[in-house]
């Protein structure tokens, strides 16, 4: 998906946070053989607030799970009748997901970053959930990457510009992944006042057409940030069964829900991620607990599919999300849009 972006005209940006070095440095290899020298992006999370001991811990980051916690999904999880994961199946996830999940510190987003300097073609670093920490700035600009950073407060971007970053998306809560709580139409402007002239501002949240990408720049982005609107295409990370679902969700079938990561994801509704909202669930685990144990529950779901038990995060532009496409397709019809929605405007200015 990054590789058709950036071929298609875009700037593509890979989501890394739930990758291993070993997982990222495969795929960075990929993407350069494949983007004819375009420069394109990595995004990693930063959190300023997640558990210390995940960070420090030699051990098995599974073992960092309390008995409560595990007990309250394994007992979801067999209430639905959804299968164990075959042995070596489940020690597969099991790696994948303690290896990758294990990124999601300050510490872990260093050695991703690691990885992704011996790329040159990486031309933009943008940090989730935090400002990169002075060291990572330091190395970033001695090596003249572009730092970006994404908010859903304009206080959070003013954290960001005076942090150093060149850029900064301000994400709505109609985005999927991490979100706050103000819509983009209200935060676009506040973070555009905030950064004034000296750093760019994309927006992001309930952006898939042209109109939207129209809107966004008139409210004071020099760009937009997508991601909901890739997940139905060919080139998506989802296999058939997820895209089936994605498919008939519509906009009011997402959530903002602390299950899948221990912080606010916008996601698909379903019964295991609304089961964490009951009174009788236990507290949430921080990051990256919460998403280690969430995650080998959701490949059960995916292997036994079982729709109503499903949740991918996804935002509220998922109901214009309906039918399996190519990037291409999807980067040439915006642009189209965008085109007929600055011609509609200014025929209004006439009429005017």
């Amino acid at each position: 998906m990054v590789v058709e972006v950036t071929k298609a005209g875009g700037f593509g940006v890979l989501g890394a946070s739930t990758f291993s070095p070993e997982q990222l440095e495969a795929e960075l290899r990929w993407i350069d053989q494949h983007t004819d020298g375009k420069p394109y992006g990595i995004d990693v999370i930063i959190p300023t607030a997640y558990d210390k001991q995940a960070e420090t811990s030699t051990e098995d980051l599974a073992r960092l799970i309390p008995q409560e916690q595990r007990d309250f999904m394994n007992r979801l999880l067999a209430d639905a009748q959804v299968p164990e994961l075959p042995a070596e199946e489940r020690e597969r996830v099991h790696q994948e997901i303690v290896t990758g999940r294990g990124a999601m510190t300050p510490d872990g987003a260093r050695r991703l970053l690691q990885v992704a300097l011996a790329h040159p073609q990486v031309r933009l670093v943008v940090s989730a959930l935090g400002s990169p920490p002075p060291d990572v700035m330091a190395e970033l600009r001695s090596r003249h990457i572009i730092v970006g950073a994404m908010c859903g407060k304009a206080q959070h971007a003013a954290k960001h510009k005076a942090a150093g970053v060149d850029l900064i998306v301000a994400q709505g809560t109609e985005a999927g992944g991490h979100t706050g709580e103000i819509a983009t139409m209200v935060l676009v402007p506040q973070v555009v006042q905030a950064c004034g002239d000296e750093v760019a501002v994309l927006a992001a949240g309930g952006i898939a057409t042209g109109a939207q990408i129209a809107a966004s720049l008139a409210l004071g982005a020099q760009g937009v940030w997508c991601g909901t609107v890739w997940l139905g295409t060919r080139e998506s990370e989802l296999d058939p069964f997820e895209k089936e679902v994605l498919f008939a969700a519509g906009a009011d079938d997402t959530a903002r829900r602390k299950a899948r990561t221990g912080k606010t994801v916008r996601m698909l509704k379903s019964q295991l991620s609304e089961a964490w909202e009951r009174d009788d669930a236990p507290d949430y685990l921080p990051t990256p607990l919460q998403g280690i144990l969430y995650n080998e529950a959701h490949a059960r779901v995916v292997r036994a599919q079982r729709k109503e038990l499903y949740s991918f995060p996804a935002g509220q532009v998922v109901g214009m999300v309906n039918e399996e496409s190519s990037v291409r397709d999807v980067m040439y019809r915006m642009q189209l849009e965008y085109v007929e929605a600055i011609e509609r405007l200014v025929r209004l200015q006439g009429e005017a």
